[in-house]
């Protein structure tokens, strides 16, 4: 009884593992969905999916490509005046300090005329007794005009009368003595004529020297006039006051520093160009300042200057640039950043990482690795054909330019709104299947 119970639990066992066992073998023969309908393409459908190339695609469009390396230097006025004492004395008033802005002809400092103003009197005396001076010997020579003319009529008497006395001793009325003693007489009158008549020319050369003595003393009282107008120091320029060489009360000498001025109507700055960078850089051409005071602001100016020789340790030439400074903000001392601005062609620039061969030749070597342009070169690309998923990349040669930044100028090859591949998941061969990343510019 007990055996047969124990077959019959067998049985029932054997059932129901039977049963678990079914469905798994079931599942296991049945065919998935997917594979399927792979089984009913044609052999190769999905190959060119999988196979394509994930590529980022930008669109080629012009741009110009210039450096722009900054030059420091520092803000000076753009005239600077020393103010120097031209007469000798005490320095009775100094009326400007330092920073007090000040406009041509403004009284800026007095030195003490009392000396000078004694100076001009006395040679405003000596030029008064010259000139009475002049005055004696123009009276002189009027005296000796006027004793050349009594002497001529004189003469013409005495030779009257010798003419007389020799017609009258030849008809026997007077003696030959008589007529001799008369032509003797006019002998006499003719010598006191030019005795008189020398006369009068010393005293007309007097007359010049005394006038050339005076014209001279004239320009002492002219001279010591404008030493004391010098007591009188006047600013030559409109400007701001930049030192106070001394005070007031002190003695100062003839060539002694009072003040020294600043004209900011304009703003001039010095910065040491590279030799190697020289060729950027043209007289008047245009440049943008930048000053650490004003970090929000940028300022136009121009080359004014550009010097002949650089330094010969350094290789440096010193280049001046000059800009407008209407309202005198921009003062003196100010660090200053200068960039030469380039006139650059527009043409199509893309990355250098988008170039497929020939890197190493676009990159600057030598005195062209600060950021400089190169010789043109040739390197290849890849541009899209095609869109969706036929999409392909098809390789082109192009002409390079200027490289700067990471950039490079395409000189031919590349035309405006053609698309190229910018970078690429994988190497890439002429006709290679694509497709464009997320990132590409449809």
């Amino acid at each position: 009884m007990i055996a047969s119970t124990t077959s019959v639990l067998t049985l029932r066992l054997k059932q129901s593992l039977a049963m678990c066992l079914l469905p798994i073998a079931l599942s296991s023969c049945s065919v998935p969905k997917d594979d399927a309908d792979a089984q009913t393409k044609p052999p190769g459908a999905d190959r060119g999916r999988n196979q394509a190339t994930a590529v980022d695609v930008a669109i080629a469009a012009t741009a110009p490509l210039a450096s722009t390396r900054e030059y420091t230097g520092t803000t000076q006025p753009f005239r600077e005046v020393a103010v120097r004492a031209q007469a000798e004395g005490q320095l009775r008033q100094l009326n400007v300090n330092v920073g007090d802005r000040v406009k041509s002809g403004q009284l800026l400092a007095q030195i003490d005329d009392s000396l000078l103003n004694a100076a001009t009197a006395e040679a405003a005396a000596e030029l008064a007794s010259r000139r009475m001076e002049i005055g004696q010997i123009q009276a002189q020579v009027s005296d000796a005009q006027t004793q050349v003319e009594q002497t001529r009529l004189q003469l013409q008497q005495a030779e009257f009368d010798a003419d007389r006395y020799s017609s009258l001793a030849k008809a026997g009325a007077i003696s030959q003595q008589q007529a001799q003693q008369a032509r003797t007489q006019a002998g006499t009158a003719a010598q006191v004529l030019r005795s008189a008549q020398a006369k009068v020319r010393v005293q007309q050369q007097s007359i010049a020297v005394a006038k050339s003595r005076i014209a001279a003393q004239q320009a002492v009282v002219n001279q010591e006039q404008q030493k004391r107008a010098y007591a009188m120091v006047m600013s030559p320029l409109g400007g701001v006051v930049l030192t106070r060489s001394t005070e007031q009360g002190n003695l100062v000498q003839v060539g002694n520093e009072l003040l020294r001025l600043g004209d900011f109507s304009q703003a001039k700055v010095t910065v040491q160009v590279s030799e190697l960078d020289l060729a950027n850089v043209r007289l008047g051409g245009a440049v943008k300042v930048r000053l650490d005071a004003f970090p929000t602001e940028q300022f136009a100016g121009r080359v004014t200057q550009i010097s002949p020789a650089a330094n010969p340790t350094s290789r440096l030439v010193p280049v001046e640039v000059t800009m407008p400074n209407p309202t005198g903000r921009v003062g003196s001392g100010l660090l200053s950043r200068v960039s030469f601005t380039q006139t650059a062609i527009d043409r199509v620039v893309v990355p250098i990482s988008a170039l497929q061969e020939d890197r190493a030749r676009t990159k600057p070597t030598g005195a062209n690795r600060d950021n400089t342009a190169t010789k043109p070169t040739k390197g290849t690309l890849f541009v899209i054909k095609r869109d969706g998923e036929q999409a392909k990349a098809t390789v082109r040669s192009v002409g390079l330019g200027q490289q700067i930044d990471g950039k490079v100028q395409i000189i031919s090859g590349l035309n405006p709104g053609e698309r190229f591949i910018a970078r690429s998941s994988k190497p890439l061969k002429d006709g290679d299947s694509v497709r464009l990343s997320i990132l590409s510019i449809k």
